[in-house]
């Protein structure tokens, strides 16, 4: 789960985990898709950018369970806009902005 505002590295940020994480293919917000898959030397990665959903019900509507839970890694931008649907086991990362060229990551 990324936090952060508009603009603080995100998709940046898991295009980054992605490449580590042996995916060939391009990488880009699914904004308004909701959810890109990308094949890995890992399996598969499921990436959600819940910025443009207006309640949890369009998440169930779209089954996330079956992504959450699949085992797969799921890398997700705005998880603020479902936080009664996300799992207790998931990683938190924070980013902020210090300044235009600078930003601090925070894990939990």
């Amino acid at each position: 789960m990324l936090y952060g505002p508009m603009g603080a590295g995100k998709t940046t940020f898991i295009k980054y985990l992605c490449e580590q994480l042996g995916v060939k293919d391009s990488t880009s917000s699914p904004t308004f898709s909701i959810v890109n898959e990308y094949d890995s030397d890992n399996g598969l990665i499921y990436h959600f950018d819940f910025y443009r959903i207006k309640d949890e019900q369009e998440a169930f509507d779209f089954g996330y369970e079956e992504y959450f839970y699949s085992g797969a890694y799921c890398f997700i931008e705005w998880p603020e806009k479902i936080p009664n649907l996300l799992p207790e086991e998931a990683k938190e990362i924070q980013i902020s902005i210090v300044d235009p060229d600078t930003r601090k990551i925070s894990i939990r």
